[in-house]
């Protein structure tokens, strides 16, 4: 005699410190669930969290815009000034001949950061506007994906320490690009701090 197959439940939350499998209870507004073994945080309910990570998304791409369109500084060394935008800095990669380099840049500074805004608005728009949809989930495994990839605080952080070595040789001034960059990785963490992806999993998962 064959025995059913058991599913284990699919409404348990997993503690980030001990592992242990927990079921969701109901909050009140601004309350935090802890771990009963290790008193960890486990979710938090914030009301109006949905609207204000689609807001801070929205800020972030028209930052990220700007970060890349406009020139991140210029630098005046004997008389001669230069300005740079990072669109700029990958074509003058290409036409050295350093085809690995642009082509790493590009991606881990304009292309996946792109796709990783464009997914976050689209699903939280969805959410928004529908609640729920069969895409949903397709949109965030690409937006896991894509995460661990996109290193705009990487180059933001190597663009600041050269700027510091670059500051006693020649004149420069920071651009509205290297501003916007800054701004929006406060915006994406102040996203992130919102609605979480482990909620947007829970939003759109079955129960």
């Amino acid at each position: 005699m064959r025995l059913p197959e058991r599913r284990p439940p699919t409404n348990l939350i997993a503690c980030d410190e001990c592992d242990l499998l927990q079921r969701p209870i109901a909050l009140p507004a601004g309350g935090w669930a802890l771990c009963r073994r290790c008193d960890g945080p486990l979710y938090r309910y914030a009301p109006g969290s949905l609207d204000r990570a689609l807001a801070f998304s929205l800020g972030a791409v028209v930052l990220f815009l700007i970060g890349v369109t406009f020139p991140i500084m210029e630098l005046e060394l004997q008389g001669n000034v230069t300005s740079s935008s990072l669109y700029t800095a990958v074509q003058q990669l290409w036409n050295d001949g350093l085809y690995v380099f642009a082509v790493l840049i590009a991606a881990t500074t304009m292309l996946l950061p792109a796709l990783e805004l464009t997914v976050m608005l689209s699903v939280l728009l969805a959410l928004r506007m529908w609640r729920t949809s069969t895409w949903i989930p397709k949109l965030l495994r690409l937006l896991t994906l894509a995460r661990p990839w996109s290193m705009v605080e990487i180059f933001f952080m190597g663009v600041l320490v050269a700027l510091v070595k670059l500051a006693h040789m020649a004149d420069i001034v920071i651009g509205v690009a290297l501003w916007s960059l800054g701004g929006m990785m406060v915006l994406l963490v102040a996203t992130s701090a919102s609605f979480n992806l482990r909620h947007l999993w829970e939003q759109v998962s079955p129960q």
